[in-house]
């Protein structure tokens, strides 16, 4: 039985495991109840792609720095941004590679859910970038624009990257470019950091469909996670921010809420978590 709704996960930077949104997803099916039987769930993970380069770099390093943890974050994380970054218009750059990985399971998702069916997409940190660039580049695509990089370059890229360069029709890559992508939820975003040096009027959202509807969590006290409401005129008319005090709790706020490790708790916050139930049962 085809389902009524998708809900699609993307990390964010850092170490990742493949098993990051197991227990998110579960708290959402339990939460959802009966319901839960007509959610297609599924995870972006394009970790796999960087991980074993920074664990080489990072072998090589440790032996002659302190402050290990730190230095482990900031060399994970940092080079998860930059890695998505550089050379990305070459053939399989690490750009491309993460965009087949989002493509893949978009696809997958086409086929599982109803064909009036709306996608919610969650993202955590630099996932929120990566989503963003995917879809960007999507619409431009549609546009009759050339794009220079990822898997939007042509259709051959495509169909090269996501369906085993077996012909995609034209509903199928309406869909990967985001026409029934309703629903994005992002959390501890940091695309701020990518486009802060972009004069304002080339500081411009996604919008993949009219019925996109934006809703951005972050914490005051996490330095990774933004607003991003104000970063322009478009944003503001796109995006909704939602600040949170994410981790709080009769524990929480002792070891994370007032914190930057605020940073890893939106997904474990009822802040995030109740409204995305509430959104998700208007389908369900």
């Amino acid at each position: 039985m085809k389902k009524k709704a998708a809900l699609i996960t993307i990390h964010g930077m850092g170490k990742t495991e493949p098993t990051y949104a197991d227990s998110f997803l579960n708290k959402i099916n339990k939460k959802l109840g009966n319901r839960s039987e007509n959610l297609h769930t599924d995870k972006i993970y394009y970790q796999k792609i960087l991980q074993d380069n920074e664990d080489l770099v990072w072998g090589r390093m440790m032996k002659h720095v302190r402050w290990l943890d730190l230095r482990q974050f900031i060399l994970f994380g940092f080079g998860d941004a930059a890695g998505l970054e550089a050379k990305k218009d070459a053939t399989k750059s690490v750009y491309t590679q993460a965009q087949a990985e989002i493509g893949k399971v978009i696809l997958n998702t086409f086929n599982q859910i109803e064909s009036n069916a709306p996608v919610f997409i969650i993202a955590q940190s630099l996932g929120c970038q990566v989503a963003s660039c995917y879809f960007w580049d999507a619409q431009e695509y549609l546009k009759g624009k050339q794009v220079t990089a990822g898997i939007w370059k042509s259709n051959k890229d495509l169909e090269s990257y996501v369906n085993n360069n077996i012909k995609l029709e034209p509903d199928q890559i309406n869909f990967l470019a985001g026409n029934r992508f309703n629903y994005f939820y992002t959390t501890g975003c940091n695309i701020p950091i990518f486009v802060a040096a972009h004069a304002t009027d080339e500081i411009l959202p996604i919008e993949p469909n009219s019925n996109f509807v934006w809703k951005n969590y972050y914490d005051k006290d996490d330095v990774l996670g933004w607003p991003l409401e104000n970063l322009s005129d478009e944003y503001g008319s796109i995006v909704k921010d939602y600040p949170i005090n994410a981790g709080d709790g009769p524990f929480g706020w002792i070891g994370k809420s007032w914190n930057p490790m605020s940073h890893t708790q939106y997904w474990e916050d009822n802040d995030v978590m109740d409204p995305l139930i509430e959104d998700l049962k208007k389908f369900l």
